[in-house]
C-alpha cells in the first residue's frame, strides 16, 4: 500500500472508532442513533425546521430508503413529523417536533463531551485541528 493508502486507512479506522463511541453514548444516554442525532441536528439548523426528505438523505449522506426508515422511527418517537410540500404534494418533509428539539437539547452536550474525548483517545486533535485552522 502507498503512504497515501496507508494515511487514509488509518484515518478511517479513527472515523470509525469515533462514530462507534458516539452512537454508543447516544443511544445508551438518549436513545438515539449516530444518523438519528444527526438528523435532528439538521433539520435544527435548517429554515423552519424541516426539509424535503432527499434532502436530508443528502446532508446525511443515506439513500432514500435508509432515511425513510429512519425518519418513521424518529416520527413513532414523536421527535419528527412528516408534511407534504405546499407546491409539490408529491414532496415530503421531515419536520423537527418540540420534542425532538427537546431531545436534541438533552443529548446535545453529552455528545460534544464525548467527542472531545474519542478525539483525545485516538489522536484526533490534530486532524481537527488542522482542518479548522483551514490546513489540509
Amino acid at each position: 500500500m502507498t503512504q497515501r493508502g496507508d494515511a487514509w486507512l488509518a484515518l478511517t479506522r479513527v472515523v470509525a472508532a469515533i462514530e462507534a463511541e458516539l452512537g454508543k453514548v447516544l443511544q445508551e444516554r438518549h436513545g438515539l442513533g449516530l444518523s438519528d442525532y444527526r438528523a435532528l441536528d439538521i433539520l435544527s439548523r435548517s429554515p423552519n425546521s424541516e426539509l424535503r426528505m432527499q434532502d436530508l438523505a443528502a446532508h446525511l449522506g443515506l439513500n432514500q430508503s435508509s432515511v425513510s426508515r429512519m425518519v418513521e422511527r424518529l416520527e413513532r418517537s414523536g421527535l419528527t413529523i412528516r408534511d407534504l410540500c405546499p407546491d409539490d404534494k408529491r414532496g415530503v418533509y421531515t419536520v423537527l417536533t418540540d420534542e425532538g428539539r427537546a431531545r436534541l437539547d438533552s443529548a446535545r452536550p453529552a455528545y460534544d463531551t464525548a467527542l472531545a474525548a474519542a478525539l483525545k483517545t485516538h489522536d484526533g486533535e490534530a486532524l481537527l485541528s488542522a482542518r479548522l485552522n483551514g490546513k489540509s
